[in-house]
């Protein structure tokens, strides 16, 4: 990995130019081609692209329910332990996200309120390229569930052998009503716009490669979206106290995911930092997904050494990791410290996998420095907010003058006459 000591404004510096957010025009034109064409031919488009595109000849696009189910009886009993613990901690955390109207009428004549109501149908991205990802399935189907969503779909690619077992074993476990063998850019477009077989959604949800990024950027408008995700990153703050050993691991953990994925570590001691290093060599070599693994570290990831613990954390905001390690003694004593991050761990028995896997918070979260303005996916991702007021006669003449100022003043007759209107005989 690069080692880098240099003043903290240089550091700001290099953070940028790893981090900025660049526009790929040539991948921009081919998503809005294949929306358009998703949008004219429908059906017929989406098997001509899953045919190019993933090289599978499809004669119906919805995976029959009664696979849900078999496919749950199928997988290992330590396979569907695992996914019933995932399950559970994922609901006993998110049922703490619910939101709830109110109605105030502290005010004679006026009453003022919210009106919560989940969405009614959510679409759910599930990669399925270089992995299977039956844990990203739990984590965007039950808040959905938890929320009250009337019907979930879900779309994944195709593949050859058939969707995998766990994939369709974790659909069933997390209540999603309905599987489309389609994925891509061509995926959000069904979603977005609907086809003959695929009824449009109101929102998408889901991480996935850059086309499917770039395609939910676009739909947006038509359609809500979640975030436009980019590669997996983390960023670890440590010192001496943490093991180089378990640091180095950590790291490769999110760049086994992608060449693109960033790994970051920001620690105060230079000769941790190349302790550090030399165990990612070591340990990138033995990885199944090496390949991928050491070209994430080559090219997309570093070491810091700041001369202070301010410095370090000042430096880690700056960068808004999607996942944030704090690998320091008396970890929580820092949180106040930390800024921008989609999901934080703390401590040394908090390792990023945790968070991916079992600990209940969400893991699909802001990536690319936007978790300096968005949220990991939540319950508050499948509802919307609707005010309502309503007042009596007298309520409404006490602010007659103020509304028909203020409308005036804005050169909106119209406006001040519609409520004049209501004391007119």
């Amino acid at each position: 990995m690069r080692i880098y000591q240099e003043s903290f404004t240089k550091m700001q510096e290099i953070v940028n130019d790893y981090t900025a957010q660049t526009t790929d025009f040539e991948i921009e034109q081919r998503v809005a081609e294949i929306i358009a064409k998703v949008r004219e031919n429908g059906d017929e488009a989406l098997k001509t692209y899953e045919e190019k595109f993933d090289h599978v000849k499809l004669a119906e696009f919805a995976v029959p329910k009664e696979k849900m189910v078999k496919a749950l009886a199928e997988i290992s009993p330590e396979l569907k332990q695992a996914l019933l613990l995932a399950k559970k901690n994922i609901i006993s955390y998110h049922k703490r996200e619910l939101e709830y109207g109110f109605i105030d009428t502290d005010v004679p004549g006026i009453t003022r309120g919210q009106k919560v109501t989940p969405l009614q149908r959510v679409g759910l991205y599930v990669p399925g390229g270089t992995a299977a990802y039956p844990s990203t399935i739990l984590m965007s189907a039950l808040p959905a569930k938890i929320a009250g969503v009337s019907q979930i779909v879900m779309v994944t690619p195709p593949q050859k052998e058939g969707i995998a077992v766990p994939v369709l074993a974790a659909a069933q476990l997390a209540g999603v009503d309905t599987i489309y063998q389609v994925g891509g850019a061509q995926a959000i477009a069904a979603l977005a716009y609907g086809t003959q077989s695929i009824q449009a959604v109101n929102k998408i949800v889901g991480p996935g490669n850059i086309y499917v990024a770039t395609a939910k950027k676009q739909v947006f408008g038509q359609v809500a979206i979640d975030m436009v995700a980019g590669p997996s990153e983390i960023g670890i703050l440590a010192d001496n106290s943490a093991q180089p050993a378990q640091i180095a691991a950590d790291l490769l953990s999110q760049a086994e995911h992608d060449k693109r994925a960033r790994a970051i570590l920001i620690t105060d001691e230079l000769d941790f930092a190349q302790k550090v290093d030399q165990e990612v060599e070591k340990q990138v070599k033995l990885l199944p997904r090496r390949e991928i693994a050491a070209a994430s570290i080559a090219e997309r990831s570093f070491i810091a050494v700041m001369d202070s613990i301010p410095e370090m954390f000042a430096l880690m905001n700056s960068v808004a990791p999607e996942h944030l390690e704090v690998q320091l003694k008396d970890p929580m004593q820092y949180l106040s410290l930390i800024q921008n991050a989609g999901s934080v761990f703390l401590g040394k028995y908090a390792s990023e996998p945790l968070g991916d896997y079992v600990a209940g918070p969400n893991h699909i979260l802001p990536t690319g420095g936007t978790a300096k303005f968005s949220s990991p996916l939540g319950v508050y991702d499948f509802v919307k907010k609707t005010s309502f007021i309503q007042f009596s006669q007298d309520a409404l003449a006490q602010d007659l003058a103020a509304i028909t100022t203020l409308a005036r003043a804005e050169g909106l007759e119209a406006h001040a006459r519609a409520v004049e209107s209501r004391f007119k005989n």
